[in-house]
């Protein structure tokens, strides 16, 4: 018997992702950030969450997506890595969802470069794709053009 996983969904561009559940510390509104300078493209500042600092990462810009309206706030999915906490902005919020093993489905030939590594599956759903972000690979920012 193949256990179901529980993930976390979110919207990018009316995509859906998801990022297991586990590894979800909190889902938040738009928080007020710090910029850093000099920090890679995808961090857009530091966010102070009841005392922690954590660092937020538009992942429209980590995944190679056009950036949001400027007038749409973004949701905050902090998730939790080897080396702390992370803040993920996104557009929305969606649900939790359970996904089954046999439901996976290869990458989509569409998804290259950036976005294909920081993916580690893809599941059909009822009415669309949903893709799993491979929350290390995205929060690992090693470069200014990152």
């Amino acid at each position: 018997m193949i256990v179901a996983n529980q993930v976390c969904t979110f919207y990018l561009d009316a995509q859906m992702y998801g990022v297991p559940v586990e590894s979800v510390q909190e889902v938040i509104r738009y928080q007020h950030m710090t910029d850093v300078p000099l920090a890679p493209t995808s961090v857009v500042g530091l966010i102070n969450l009841r005392g922690q600092i954590v660092t937020a990462i538009d992942l429209r810009r980590r995944l190679g997506i056009q950036d949001r309206p400027t007038e749409q706030l973004p949701m905050n999915v902090v998730v939790r890595g080897e080396d702390g906490a992370i803040s993920f902005l996104v557009d929305q919020i969606g649900d939790v969802q359970q996904i089954d093993q046999e439901n996976l489905e290869p990458l989509p030939d569409t998804l290259e470069g950036v976005s294909r590594d920081m993916l580690s599956g893809a599941y059909k759903m009822k009415d669309q794709l949903l893709l799993i972000l491979d929350t290390e690979r995205a929060m690992n920012i090693t470069s200014p053009s990152d």
